[in-house]
């Protein structure tokens, strides 16, 4: 049977509820709706608020087609597929009203040659593309591919867009509206469905379905808290949630809140996630935001890996919360992961520049002739086992990639560079 948020799918503008602000009368985007004129775009908004559903309607409304992709299944084979797809329609068509419509879910987990194979696409409007994403794009989507979009961010639905939802599934269902059901309490599902309309509309109909009454069905927050227990698997492992709790999860120990860290810990164990797949991302952490403000995180984070490796459930429990509470509460740095971001950013930019004739291996004779390796100094013949040299190339010369975070163990590592470099790097 198809599924009370699929049934209950808006078809057009005067159905959608929320987001007034983007559809609303007068508003920018419906006005580029009614003009038949849309550019490609990008919606930035929690789950279920209605991304995919909004970039339905506007196909729709512009009677244009639509083809959808999920960045979680679908690569750049798939892609280049539906980009054929678009380039015959045009083709096909003496006067066209305007490309195909390129939906794709959870664009921001497309990787960078994924996003780089619909540039050229969506430059020449072969496709209009409409993203969806939860994660802030100015991060996740790639520059040239943003600057050719535009962003509109998306809401949560309010008290009342949800009530209404509701009452729309009661009154109008083929089904529902059959039961003769009474709302007496709303609390229960406004809360566990955490405002994803489609969690709303999934909760309610296996509520209505999981009881049976000649008389009607008269819903209370006791009822809905103690079905849900018993039916709900509150944590999919394979859907959104699974990547909403490991976000939390991370950012609460980045925060610094090992309470937060723990508990959203439990809420996977519970949920039967892989202790691997938590201990890896720990394991990342460590380095990208603790790095050399805690050494030792890293060799905890990967201990716990190599344990979880060995120990299953439920004994894993103990060594994923002992380094979970370790990590949360470590000072903090991402300086090394600034560093080889920004390092990354200079070889992008200035291509392979030589490496300076000193730093050379010289493994034969016409190499040291050449003077490969000449008048490198080794520092361990110096005092205090180091020697002012250069040892970048000579484009970059001075470039300062590595700046130590603010904590006591960097503040150490910047006396130490401060000492030996202050004549050519501002440490």
């Amino acid at each position: 049977m198809i599924p009370l948020a699929e049934r209950l799918r808006p078809q057009s503008l005067n159905e959608y509820i929320g987001q007034e602000h983007l559809v609303g009368d007068g508003s920018v985007l419906r006005n580029a709706i009614g003009r038949k004129l849309i550019p490609s775009m990008i919606f930035w908004g929690p789950p279920g608020v209605g991304k995919t559903t909004l970039a339905f309607i506007i196909a729709k409304e512009l009677k244009r087609p639509f083809y959808t992709l999920s960045a979680v299944s679908s690569g750049v084979k798939e892609v280049r597929e539906i980009i054929e797809k678009a380039s015959r329609y045009a083709g096909e068509l003496k006067e066209v009203p305007g490309s195909p419509v390129l939906f794709i879910d959870e664009i921001h987990r497309f990787s960078k040659s994924q996003q780089d194979s619909l540039l050229g696409a969506v430059e020449k409007g072969i496709v209009t593309l409409i993203g969806a994403t939860t994660e802030n794009p100015s991060f996740e989507v790639i520059s040239a591919l943003l600057s050719r979009c535009q962003v509109y961010v998306l809401k949560s639905l309010s008290k009342e867009n949800l009530l209404s939802l509701l009452d729309q599934a009661i009154q109008k269902d083929e089904l529902l509206s059959k039961k003769n059901i009474q709302l007496k309490e709303t609390e229960a599902l406004l809360r566990l469905s955490g405002g994803d309309a489609r969690k709303l509309l999934n909760l309610l109909e296996l509520v209505a379905t999981s009881v049976e009454s000649k008389d009607g069905i008269i819903l209370t927050d006791e009822m809905v808290l103690k079905l849900a227990q018993e039916k709900i698997a509150l944590y999919d492992k394979t859907g959104e949630q699974h990547y909403d709790i490991i976000s939390a999860f991370i950012k609460s120990m980045r925060g610094s809140d090992p309470n937060a860290a723990i508990y959203w810990l439990a809420r996977m164990i519970r949920g039967g996630e892989d202790p691997l797949f938590i201990a890896r991302r720990m394991v990342i952490l460590a380095s990208e935001d603790i790095g050399n403000a805690n050494p030792t995180a890293l060799v905890i984070a990967n201990a716990c890996f190599e344990a979880c490796s060995k120990i299953g459930y439920p004994e894993s429990r103990i060594i994923l919360s002992q380094a979970v509470a370790y990590l949360a509460s470590s000072p903090k740095s991402n300086a090394s992961y600034k560093a080889i971001e920004d390092a990354l950013r200079i070889v992008d930019a200035e291509g392979d520049l030589p490496v300076p004739l000193h730093l050379r291996n010289a493994p034969t004779k016409l190499m040291k002739e050449l003077d490969y390796g000449k008048e490198y100094k080794y520092a361990h013949a110096y005092e205090q086992n180091f020697v002012s040299e250069e040892f970048l190339p000579e484009k970059i010369s001075g470039t300062k990639i590595y700046d130590p975070g603010n904590n006591a163990r960097e503040n150490e590592i910047r006396d130490l560079l401060k000492k030996f470099w202050k004549e050519k790097y501002s440490y």
